[in-house]
């Protein structure tokens, strides 16, 4: 994978995944994202100096097995919402949903493609976009905060249950990005090497093409 157009996948997959949430909220009647301006796909107004340039450079230009990154958070009020006991839940794992179905769609190109007439580039472009949003809709599914996995396990979780896990996520929200660096690191040197081979693997399951 060329490592400049990795990046740019890894951008626009990024803002594709923030819009997501706010397009969630928005249809489960809370209007805060659109009233703000953050239901669009032009990356200006959601893009983050360290989470959407910074991080993902780093990990892109120094070959790190992990693509991950972060825009502003679209702002949604969770009492707005219509479905109140799933509302949120929905809202969380909207932006994985996102990634993961153009992961599916982009790698049925790449497994079809070539038969339908596209060119080699074409299949390239394809492939970079469904590993990148394979990985980042996976990545975000992880149960740990500010992970949206996190969040839509809190969210689903009796009030009793839901309510330990708040405390310990304000515990670590209250850490800043430092929480989320020692999360990045201890993930590289654990968990990294077999989630990117299930990643791989799955993306083989789809486009019958290897990395």
């Amino acid at each position: 994978m060329v490592t400049l157009l990795a990046f740019v996948v890894l951008i626009l997959s990024i803002i594709a995944h923030e819009v997501s949430h706010g397009y969630a909220a928005d249809s489960l009647g809370d209007p805060t994202a659109r009233l703000a301006g953050r239901l669009t796909l032009n990356p200006i107004p959601h893009l983050d100096l360290m989470g959407s340039i910074i991080v993902p450079a780093l990990l892109v230009f120094s070959g790190s097995p992990i693509f991950f990154g972060w825009a502003k958070p679209v702002p949604y009020n969770p009492y707005n919402l219509k479905a109140r006991r799933w509302g949120e839940t929905i809202v969380a794992i909207a932006g994985s949903a996102t990634n993961l179905f153009l992961a599916v769609l982009f790698g049925l190109v790449v497994r079809y493609g070539a038969a339908a007439g596209f060119d080699a580039n074409a299949l390239t472009l394809a492939a970079d976009i469904a590993f990148v949003n394979l990985f980042l809709g996976l990545f975000n599914l992880i149960p740990f905060p500010p992970l949206d996995g996190f969040t839509a396990l809190r969210a689903a979780l009796p009030w009793h249950l839901a309510a330990g896990l708040g405390r310990f996520e304000h515990r670590i929200r209250t850490m800043g990005i430092a929480s989320l660096l020692l999360f990045l690191i201890v993930f590289s040197y654990v968990f990294a090497g077999p989630f990117f081979n299930f990643v791989v693997w799955l993306f083989g399951l789809i486009t019958g093409a290897s990395i």
